[in-house]
């Protein structure tokens, strides 16, 4: 999932402090001759807090393993965000299917503002203050794949200088 972005630092789950947060639960029904046959589906993001998460999506006849397979498939899929001090280090746009996310810092104070899957995805992070706007579709898959793909286009100062072998002093000053 992860191929087309660069410098993606993929992290292993063992030895880390995760929260799993459910985004959603949605019941399908699949028609046979018997009659109606339910199932469920959860999408669930996992983050440690400190630039930490992954997302995973789950289907089970029963809510509960429904919620336990999203939480194992999200434990295989993290990655490590840049932050900084508690809030982004530049403002991104992400785009997934037909939801599109927008994410700008905030000052210290801030918050988080943002609705239902991205502040999912934010607070599973560890960003504190941040501004957010999504555009587009409101279906939770698409919105959280949406802000994951924003968060993984993500780069720091220290990033960048490294990409460019010039000093951290540089990119600043030019």
């Amino acid at each position: 999932m992860y191929q087309k972005y660069k410098n993606v630092e993929r992290v292993k789950p063992s030895g880390l402090e995760l929260v799993d947060r459910l985004v959603g639960v949605q019941r399908v029904t699949k028609v046979t001759k018997g009659g109606r046959a339910f199932g469920f589906s959860a999408i669930v993001v996992v983050g440690d807090g400190n630039g930490v998460v992954g997302h995973g999506l789950g289907k089970s006849k029963d809510v509960a393993s429904a919620i336990a397979k999203a939480i194992e498939d999200a434990k295989k899929n993290l990655v490590r965000i840049p932050l900084l001090d508690g809030t982004l280090p530049h403002e991104q746009k992400g785009k997934f299917g037909g939801a599109k996310v927008f994410l700008k810092p905030a000052s210290h104070g801030t918050g988080v503002i943002a609705g239902g899957a991205v502040r999912a995805v934010l607070e599973s992070v560890g960003v504190h203050d941040v501004l957010s706007k999504s555009q587009g579709s409101s279906n939770p898959h698409n919105v959280v794949k949406a802000t994951l793909d924003a968060l993984l286009q993500l780069r720091s100062a220290v990033m960048i200088a490294k990409q460019r072998g010039i000093s951290l002093e540089k990119v600043f000053n030019g």
